[in-house]
C-alpha cells in the first residue's frame, strides 16, 4: 500500500488532476482496431545486465474475454489507438479504461479517482523458469552474443552443463493517470520491474530482487499535436499501431525472454517526443533521444595501443556506467507512419531513421616548444528501418521488421559495436569508423481462439567486419606485414566478433482464466534455438555456437 502511495503522489505531481478527463484517452487516439500486442523486455547484452525483461500479458483494459487478441504484454492498459475494437470493425476503439463492472460482480477494487483525475494500477506477478542446454549465465534474459562454444576452444565448463533457474523479477507494477489540462488531454505512466542490479549472491538464500525503473513519462495530446518527455520506449522501436507511446502499441514480440527476440530493434530511454496526427491513417513524429557511443560490451574489438593508447574513458564498453561516456548531442529520430484498412483488417506500416553523431579526442602533453593542446575527430552514424503489422485474416498477423545502419549497433540491442576506433597518426587525433550492421525479425502472430495465442519469429543480426592496420615490428594483418589487425571481425579476432546470430522461436500462451474485475491467470510457454557465427574460426574449432532454450511461465495479471 505505501509503494501504490508512493507511486499516486510522484504521478500526481506530473498530471493536474482538478480537471476531469471523460473518455480516459491518450496518445494515438484516432488509431484502427489492431491485435494491441506487446510483451516483454530486457538490459544490455553483457552478461550482468542480460538478466533484464520481460513480457506482459492481455490487458485488463481491453474488451471481454471473447475479442482478446492481446499478445503477451499487454498487460498494461493500452492507449486508444491501441485497444482492440469491438465486433464490428468499423467502430472505435474503446477508452483505455477499467471495464465496466456486470451486475453480478463487485466493484473493481482497482481503478480510482482522485479530483479529476483517474488512477489505474497496472501489472503482474510473474514466476518465470527457464532450461537452457548451455550455461550463459545471465538469468532469465539471454545473453545472444555469448552463447557457449564446444568442441575444440570451447568455452568450458559452460559448455558442457545446463543451466535452470526460477524467477519472479519480470514481476511488474505500474501506474497510469488520465486527466485534462488546458483543453487537452494528459496521460502520466510509470511502470518498474525486480531486474535491477543486485548482489551476486542474491540467489543464496533470500532472492531479494531490485526494484527497477523502465517507463516514466507524460504525454499531451490536444488535436493533431502530441507532446511526450521522459522515459519511454525509443521511437525507433518497431510499432504495432501508428507511433504509439504505450508498450501496447509497440511491438517488442511476445518472448518470455527478458532480452526478446534475436533481431529486435529497441531501446527504452529518455527523450522529448513530437507527433502530428494529420488524419487518421497518417501519423508522423520525431524524437530527441538519449545517446551513448558503444563501442561494445562483448569483448574483442581491437583498440590501438600504439604509437599511443587509446583511452577507453571516451566510450561505453559495458563495463562501467554508460553515464559518465561523452557524448556529441542527443539522436535524432524520424518516424513516418500508415495505418490503412484493407478488405477491413489492420495494415500497419512504419519506416524510421536515426542520426547519430560519435566524437574522440586526443591529448598533447606541453613540450620544451609547444604547449598542452588536443585534437578531436567525429563521424556520424545512422540507420533506417521498414517494419509492417499486417492482418491477413481475423486475428492473424504477419509481422516484418528490417533495419540497416552504419553506427547503429547500440540498437539492435548492442549486439554489435557502433564503430571502431582507428590508431592515431602523427599530429592527428584516433579516428572513428562506423560499423555496419542490420537485423530483421519474420514472424506470426495468432489468436487462434479466445484464450489461446500462439506465435512464431525467425530473427537475425549481421555485423560487417572492419579492419584497421597498426604499426608493429614482426607482426602481419591479412598480408600486411609489419602491421598487427584492430577492429571487428579481422582474421584472429575473438570468436565475440559475431558475423551473424539467428533465433528462431515458437510460444503459446493460454489464459487459464479471465476477469474483467479480477484479472487474469496465464501460462505462457516459448521454445528457442539460438546460432552464432564468429567472423573468424580458429583452425579445428567449431565454426558456431547452438543453444536450445525453454521458457515456461505462470502469470496473474491484474484486472
Amino acid at each position: 500500500m505505501r509503494a501504490l502511495l508512493g507511486w499516486t503522489l510522484a504521478l500526481g505531481l506530473i498530471v493536474t488532476p482538478a480537471l476531469a478527463r471523460p473518455d480516459g484517452a491518450g496518445g494515438n487516439a484516432e488509431a484502427a482496431d489492431s491485435t494491441a500486442a506487446a510483451s516483454n523486455d530486457a538490459p544490455a547484452s553483457d552478461a550482468a545486465s542480460a538478466a533484464n525483461e520481460g513480457p506482459a500479458t492481455p490487458s485488463s483494459s481491453v474488451a471481454s474475454e471473447a475479442s482478446v487478441s492481446m499478445p503477451a504484454d499487454s498487460a498494461l492498459p493500452p492507449s486508444p489507438a491501441a485497444a482492440p475494437a469491438a465486433a464490428d470493425s468499423s467502430s472505435q476503439p474503446p477508452a483505455a479504461r477499467p471495464e465496466p463492472q456486470t451486475a453480478s460482480e463487485p466493484n473493481s477494487p482497482i481503478s480510482f479517482k482522485i479530483g479529476g483525475a483517474d488512477f489505474t494500477p497496472v501489472g503482474f506477478m510473474d514466476l518465470t523458469n527457464v532450461f537452457r542446454t548451455k550455461t550463459v549465465g545471465s538469468g532469465i534474459g539471454t545473453n545472444f552474443a555469448s552463447a557457449p562454444f564446444s568442441g575444440v576452444g570451447g568455452s568450458y565448463p559452460n559448455a558442457a552443463l545446463t543451466e535452470d533457474r526460477f524467477s519472479a523479477q519480470n514481476s511488474r507494477i505500474g501506474l497510469r493517470v488520465d486527466s485534462n489540462v488546458a483543453g487537452g488531454k494528459v496521460l502520466g505512466y510509470v511502470e518498474a520491474d525486480f531486474l535491477g542490479n543486485a548482489a551476486g549472491s542474491l540467489s543464496i538464500t533470500s532472492n531479494s530482487d531490485t526494484l527497477r525503473l523502465r517507463l516514466y513519462f507524460v504525454d499531451y495530446r490536444r488535436g493533431m499535436f502530441e507532446f511526450l518527455a521522459g522515459q519511454d520506449w525509443s521511437m525507433l522501436t518497431p510499432s504495432r499501431v501508428g507511433i504509439d507511446p504505450m508498450p501496447s502499441g509497440i511491438f517488442y514480440s511476445q518472448d518470455m525472454d527478458t532480452n526478446y527476440q534475436v533481431g529486435l530493434v529497441w531501446e527504452r530511454t529518455p527523450q522529448f517526443r513530437f507527433i502530428f496526427h494529420p488524419n487518421n491513417v497518417v501519423t508522423f513524429g520525431f524524437s530527441m533521444e538519449n545517446p551513448d557511443q558503444y563501442l561494445g560490451g562483448n569483448g574483442g574489438v581491437g583498440i590501438p595501443v600504439t604509437p599511443s593508447a587509446f583511452n577507453l574513458t571516451q566510450v561505453d564498453t559495458g563495463a562501467g556506467s554508460g553515464v559518465s561516456t561523452p557524448n556529441v548531442r542527443p539522436d535524432i529520430v524520424a518516424k513516418l507512419a500508415f495505418d490503412p484498412k484493407i478488405g477491413g483488417r489492420l495494415f500497419h506500416i512504419d519506416i524510421a531513421g536515426v542520426s547519430r553523431q560519435f566524437r574522440v579526442a586526443s591529448f598533447f602533453p606541453a613540450t620544451a616548444t609547444t604547449a598542452a593542446s588536443t585534437v578531436s575527430s567525429g563521424a556520424e552514424g545512422g540507420g533506417g528501418s521498414i517494419n509492417i503489422n499486417f492482418e491477413l485474416f481475423k486475428n492473424f498477423h504477419l509481422i516484418e521488421n528490417a533495419f540497416w545502419s552504419s553506427g547503429g549497433g547500440r540498437d539492435i540491442f548492442d549486439l554489435v559495436p557502433d564503430f571502431i576506433v582507428t590508431p592515431q597518426p602523427a599530429g592527428g587525433s584516433f579516428g572513428i569508423s562506423p560499423l555496419k550492421a542490420g537485423s530483421g525479425i519474420a514472424g506470426f502472430e495468432w489468436q487462434a481462439v479466445p484464450k489461446t495465442m500462439i506465435y512464431g519469429y525467425y530473427g537475425t543480426v549481421y555485423a560487417g567486419r572492419d579492419v584497421s592496420l597498426q604499426p608493429a615490428t614482426g607482426s602481419t594483418c591479412q598480408g600486411h606485414v609489419g602491421f598487427s589487425c584492430l577492429g571487428y571481425g579481422f582474421t584472429g579476432s575473438a570468436n565475440s566478433n559475431n558475423r551473424t546470430i539467428q533465433e528462431g522461436t515458437i510460444g503459446w500462451i493460454q489464459t487459464l482464466w479471465k476477469s474483467n474485475n479480477y484479472g487474469a491467470l496465464q501460462i505462457i510457454t516459448q521454445a528457442s534455438y539460438l546460432q552464432r557465427n564468429p567472423w573468424y574460426v580458429a583452425p579445428n574449432n567449431s565454426k558456431s555456437a547452438q543453444l536450445v532454450m525453454g521458457f515456461v511461465d505462470v502469470r496473474y495479471v491484474l484486472p
